[in-house]
């Protein structure tokens, strides 16, 4: 156990992740100050431009004549050497423009937002052109930092300049759902109401734009979303039409969306709209029925494909027409707008179309069915299927299993508890010439961190890192430190930590929780309330739900329960609203701290939680654990007609309470009850209605009890005020 200070190394600067090198817009040229001044704009239009700095021409020209020799490294040391900024907005926009299509590793791409953030430091963001913070944008996204490019888009809209549709697809493309659909629902609403411009054309979706959209709805699982862009594509020309992708896209959508009558439909809709399908198209169509759990359907797929049949569309109304009553989808309540999109159901005896060519399944197909089988627990027919691909590979090299399909064997091998054959699979793809990738690596190293077998995983590092040349990510860092959590070693978690600020590794949110997790599990609390600060002055990450509930549970394992509740009380003031894990510590922590009376105050919460989120989605529901721990103080402290709110509460809820738990604490603690001779009058009349709710609550016991009255009701949740005191 680590006592004493806590001490975190400082925060290193994050590093930017390496991307590729993006297409050109527009070759960086040489473009006039009168044209550039048409194409002024700020990152945010909330800046306030800085007083500018003084320059000299002779600055500006030595800067371009620098640019236009190509020289972008002596440009860009020239520019972070002087004081001041360019007075030409050609000098910034065209070096802004050579970092950002030259960036094809992290420190090239680092020196474009170093730029981007001096100027706006300085206020001198109005220097930019479109062409440029185009580019700025799509090199932004490929790095990574798609919310860069988020940012600068969105602000050249604001200023109404026109973002080329490569850098707004390529920053949709790699945002989230949200935020995707919303930066391409901002520029097709500006494009509407800009003016048809040849000089515009460029900035018009084009197919793939669309696909990039559609696919963030898929993400979402939005229905409705998916079909207004869907049909949104024919008001923007041939260049807008749907193609193969988007109809892959769409088996996405309806699988999604859990129609797995509409997923049968799409290979028929793109052969009627004179599209060939790909092998994305049967991967997805394998996916989906996956997803579903209908493995059966997504073995006869990959059979049809290795039997070269044409007859796909008449093997999937088939399938239709079949069903499986054994699975259970619940289908999108707006999934029906879909329906249009994917064509009206073939009438019965109409001929179905055939494939123009055969499509052998190829290793990603083949991937996707192996985890089927991972997800239904059929570890030998995912490690058939793997040796059935080396066979076929040696003819068929699409079929010859890739990194993917050796780390999905790892990861079903490491799901059911054999590390060792996992780990030989490793090896295996040494021999076999497939390099294991990170992921590889993390999932074997989070085997046996599992296993509690922390040298072999430390030892595993040493070999991905120095051996194969790997770089442990933060992936790999939280599951070694999960593993100390795992160890009670709160000390190694630490020195993982540590570790990781030091190699340049930005820690994440789990990073942070996971070392609290740690702290907490070893009797730590104000140490993991220590990381807790560290973690709220990390701009990189947020303090989420799961970390207050870390601090929350901290405490409450050591009985510190004021303190747990003055830190739910924060955490509502921040407006994190409790969970059921938050609830759930609460009660475990007033049954260590021997307070039953805080027990009815924190049921009453949660009552009224579940009274108020009724008719929300999702509606509060508290699990098992939260209920049985409430019960439990509430029979310890003999308050037996809340405890009989619970277990209706329970009930409810489709949980099984405990009786015979409970009937074992009620004849161990109060089996003696109300049995003196010698109470006064004033005294049996104030315990009557206790007793009332005893007897009730032998009798829901099983327990021997006197007859009680018929007036006694306990509703499912019963809001009542009456204090169950044991006076």
């Amino acid at each position: 156990m680590l006592h004493g200070k806590l001490q975190l190394q400082p925060h290193p600067h994050p590093p930017v992740a390496p991307f590729s090198v993006p297409p050109p817009f527009s070759p960086p040229t040489t473009t006039t100050s009168s044209s550039s001044s048409r194409t002024h704009h700020l990152v945010h239009s909330a800046i306030s431009p800085a007083t500018p700095l003084s320059t000299t021409h002779e600055d500006d020209d030595a800067l371009l004549a620098l640019l236009r020799a190509g020289d972008t490294d002596a440009a860009y040391r020239l520019f972070s050497s002087s004081p001041s900024l360019p007075e030409s907005p050609t000098a910034a926009s065209r070096l802004l423009a050579q970092l950002s299509y030259s960036s094809n590793s992290s420190h090239t791409f680092s020196r474009a937002a170093g730029l981007l953030h001096r100027l706006r430091a300085q206020g001198g963001l109005s220097l930019l052109d479109a062409n440029s913070l185009s580019l700025a944008a799509s090199a932004a996204a490929r790095s990574g930092n798609a919310h860069l490019a988020y940012s600068l888009l969105l602000s050249m809209l604001r200023r109404g300049l026109l973002p080329d549709r490569r850098a707004y697809t390529a920053a949709v493309s790699r945002l989230g759902p949200s935020r995707a659909l919303r930066l391409f629902g901002a520029v097709l609403h500006y494009l509407r109401r800009a003016p048809v411009s040849p000089s515009s054309s460029f900035s018009l979706p084009d197919t793939a734009a669309f696909n990039a959209a559609l696919s963030a709805c898929a993400d979402a699982g939005d229905c409705c979303r998916f079909r207004n862009l869907f049909d949104e594509m024919r008001n923007w020309g041939d260049g807008a039409a749907p193609d193969a992708l988007t109809y892959n896209i769409a088996i996405k959508m309806c699988a999604r969306a859990g129609r797995r009558d509409l997923v049968a439909r799409v290979l028929e809709r793109m052969l009627s709209a004179g599209l060939a399908p790909c092998a994305t198209t049967f991967h997805s169509l394998v996916a989906a029925y996956v997803g579903f759990g209908d493995i059966p359907t997504a073995e006869r797929i990959v059979q049809a494909m290795r039997e070269g049949r044409t007859d796909v569309c008449l093997l999937l109304r088939q399938v239709a027409a079949e069903g499986n009553n054994d699975i259970v989808v619940v289908a999108d309540e707006h999934s029906d707008v879909l329906e249009d999109i994917v064509g009206a159901k073939p009438e019965e005896g109409t001929e179905a179309p055939l494939l123009s060519r055969t499509y052998p399944p190829n290793s990603r197909v083949y991937t996707t069915l192996m985890k089927g089988y991972m997800n239904a627990g059929r570890v030998d027919d995912v490690v058939a299927m793997a040796r059935a691909m080396r066979l076929e590979g040696e003819t068929m090299p699409e079929s010859r299993p890739d990194h993917v399909t050796y780390t999905t064997v790892i990861s079903t091998l490491v799901a059911a508890g054999d590390i060792d054959r996992a780990h030989s699979v490793l090896d295996e793809m040494g021999r076999a010439g497939v390099p294991a990738s990170r992921v590889t690596y993390n999932v074997l190293i989070k085997g046996y961190c599992q296993q509690l077998q922390m040298s072999r995983a430390r030892e595993l590092l040493e070999e991905m890192t120095t051996d194969a040349g790997i770089e442990a990510d933060v992936v790999t860092y939280n599951t070694l430190m999960d593993g100390c959590v795992l160890m009670d070693n709160s000390a190694g978690a630490l020195a993982l930590f540590n570790k990781m600020r030091s190699c340049g590794v930005a820690p994440s949110t789990v990073s942070y929780t996971t070392l609290m997790k740690a702290f907490a599990a070893s009797g730590q609390p104000k140490v993991a309330h220590k990381v807790f600060e560290e973690m709220e002055k990390d701009p990189r990450v947020t303090v989420d739900r799961a970390a207050w509930n870390m601090l929350v549970e901290g405490y409450c394992q050591q009985g510190l329960l004021d303190t747990a509740k003055q830190t739910v009380e924060r955490m509502k003031e921040r407006g994190v609203q409790p969970d059921v894990a938050t609830y759930g510590s609460l009660a475990k922590g007033i049954a260590i701290a021997r307070k039953p009376g805080e027990a009815l105050v924190l049921w009453n919460e949660v009552k009224e939680r579940c009274e108020a989120g009724a008719g929300r989605k999702p509606p509060f529901k508290p699990d098992e654990e939260l209920l049985d721990a409430l019960a439990d103080v509430c029979v310890r402290g003999a308050f037996f007609k809340k405890a009989l709110e619970i277990v209706a509460c329970m009930e409810e809820n489709g949980i099984a309470p405990n009786k015979t738990k409970y009937k074992k604490i009620y004849i161990e603690m109060h089996s003696r009850m109300f049995t003196s001779k010698h109470a006064s009058q004033a005294r049996q009349d104030r315990r009557r209605e206790r007793k009332r709710a005893a007897e009730a609550f032998k009798f829901w016991l099983g327990l021997p009890n006197s007859y009680y009255g018929s007036e006694w009701r306990i509703g499912p949740l019963v809001s009542s005020h009456d204090d169950d005191d044991l006076s």
